[in-house]
């Protein structure tokens, strides 16, 4: 008797939800199933199943006193073969560790990735007072999240041309702006005038909010450096005055390190 057939789209879509319930539970210290049914979109018999294909395998845990699930330390495992961090992460991740012993805030380094910024390095596990559970991979907004307002504010005109094109034609909500080229635009140089880039206010979390500056290499954005701290721990004005400063030496300092390593 032959052996059955799989699926090749059902069996690439399993994992494909397996994936985003992983990504989803990485964002939050413990998830109920009615959250991970709202972060992912997934109906919930689907989320139950992988809950317990993946609880089997080791990679979440149901934690019943706090009424939800968690991932396990066995997903470091996934990353142990990646050796892909980019000369600008190695170069700045003790300019970012730096800013968190300072002033405990966490702090993000993203690079580009087609139309968005991703989160390549974090501080949040140095920080004692972190709004977010884990950010690395995560990919931001070039028109509504901070790290990656910095970038599109900063980068050449010819390479914003050709991203405020792509991100016109993108379905996602926060990229609604990019249709309307001109207020974006004033808004983009309003940035570039003061010399940092800070979250849509209307976007969640609205409970926190980031200030974020280019690391540049000439005219060119290598990263952008964020930190994000709780809106009702800091007044705004406050917060600018205090941290932007801090992170362009940073990101200065991050440029030049860049230098010297790939020297």
């Amino acid at each position: 008797m032959p052996a059955p057939v799989l699926d090749k789209d059902a069996h690439v879509q399993s994992v494909a939800r397996a994936l985003d319930l992983l990504e989803a539970l990485n964002r939050q210290k413990v998830a109920s199933i009615k959250q991970l049914h709202e972060a992912t979109g997934l109906p919930k018999p689907t989320i139950v199943r992988l809950l317990k294909t993946l609880t089997a395998r080791g990679y979440v845990a149901n934690d019943q006193r706090q009424g939800g699930y968690s991932v396990t330390s066995l997903v470091r495992a996934l990353s142990c073969g990646f050796h892909g961090d980019p000369l600008v992460v190695e170069a700045g991740r003790a300019w970012a560790i730096d800013l968190t012993q300072r002033f405990k805030w966490p702090v993000a380094i993203a690079v580009l990735d087609e139309d968005a910024v991703t989160v390549r390095f974090s501080t949040i596990p140095d920080s004692p007072i972190s709004p977010f559970q884990a950010t690395v991979g995560r990919r931001l907004s070039l028109v509504s999240r901070a790290l990656g307002r910095a970038y599109l504010a900063f980068c050449p005109t010819a390479e914003r041309n050709i991203l405020l094109q792509i991100l016109a034609a993108s379905k996602d909500p926060e990229n609604a702006p990019a249709r309307r080229p001109p207020a974006l635009l004033r808004n983009l140089q309003s940035m570039r005038s003061q010399g940092y880039a800070e979250r849509d206010p209307n976007v969640e979390p609205k409970s926190s909010s980031t200030l974020a500056v280019p690391v540049m290499d000439g005219s060119r954005v290598l990263a952008t450096l964020g930190l994000t701290y709780f809106t009702s721990a800091m007044k705004r004005g406050k917060a600018v005055e205090l941290y932007v400063p801090h992170l362009r030496s940073a990101a200065e300092n991050i440029a030049r390190s860049i230098d010297s390593l790939g020297g």
